[in-house]
């Protein structure tokens, strides 16, 4: 499985498994910060700055964001409380 860019540290540890019970939520980890972060499949839209279908809406504890898969840019939605 190839690896991309963390969007927590930067490193290019962050690989990502389907949930079997929880479809379609994938779960984003990273091997170098521990970070952890959810994907709902069906959220995904073209990425504003290299306009390809690759952005993917995650969320983590303690924000939801957009994240490029391509570019690996961010865009925070919201922060969750």
């Amino acid at each position: 499985m190839a690896t991309q860019i963390c969007p927590n540290c930067k490193e290019d540890n962050f690989t990502w498994k389907v949930d079997e019970e929880e479809s379609p939520l994938t779960i984003w980890d990273c091997g170098s910060c521990d970070y952890r972060a959810f994907e709902n499949e069906s959220d995904e839209r073209n990425c504003l700055k290299c306009e390809k279908k690759t952005e993917s809406k995650l969320k983590d504890s303690q924000k939801e964001y957009w994240w490029c898969s391509n570019c690996n840019t961010t865009e925070l939605i919201k922060n969750c409380t």
